[in-house]
């Protein structure tokens, strides 16, 4: 546990390349991927949250705490980061960084946090984004509560959506996540169908959680 750190599960999506629906609470190798990604994310923050909207209670058998979107008409994953910087400023006051998990990806890495904060550290960064593949993955990152409000402001004053068009204003550091020949990609995540095809696959190849 990274004392001083809120996460936030990012599933207030509408997951249209899947049909709709949560897909984090489809099965994989027989429990849901939301389980799979709170048992990677839990031990590495102090507290945890769930960013969803709709009715809570089909999130009850997972015992967070669940927030709908604070900006409504679905308005991306800036808006459930928003969220988790609001949730954290009023439920978990000693929280000094927000870190975010898209909750489609069963593999993340167990030492995603320690190792963001390392780099924020190093390189004095106010974000911190995951790469793998050569591929930035912005959902996955480490977020300076300090920027909660200039975050809303850019979002409603500005209609600001996409995640790269805001980080870009601040010191922003990466960090690469590397795998080699044969390992899965630790941010592989399940949009469509046949992605969840794919994970089992991997799944069972690796023989590993």
């Amino acid at each position: 546990m990274n004392a001083g750190i809120t996460g936030v599960l990012l599933a207030g999506g509408l997951a249209r390349r899947m049909g709709g629906g949560d897909k984090c609470l489809l099965r994989l190798d027989g429990e849901r991927i939301l389980e799979r990604v709170i048992a990677r994310a839990k031990p590495q923050v102090e507290t945890l949250v769930l960013n969803a909207n709709g009715d809570p209670s089909r999130f009850a058998e997972f015992e967070l705490p669940v927030v709908g979107d604070v900006m409504g008409d679905f308005a991306g994953p800036l808006a459930g980061i928003l969220t988790g910087m609001e949730w954290a400023r009023s439920e978990s006051p000693g929280t000094k960084w927000l870190v975010s998990f898209a909750t489609d990806a069963p593999f993340l890495p167990c030492d995603m946090v320690v190792r963001f904060l390392t780099a924020a550290e190093h390189e004095h960064a106010e974000i911190v984004c995951a790469i793998s593949a050569q591929r930035t993955h912005p959902v996955f990152a480490l977020w300076s509560l300090d920027l909660k409000d200039e975050l809303k402001t850019a979002m409603i004053n500005e209609g600001i959506r996409k995640i790269d068009n805001w980080t870009a204003r601040y010191k922003i550091a990466h960090v690469d996540f590397e795998f080699g020949p044969g390992e899965y990609d630790p941010f592989f995540n399940v949009n469509r169908p046949e992605n969840l095809d794919e994970a089992k696959r991997l799944l069972k190849q690796r023989g590993s959680k």
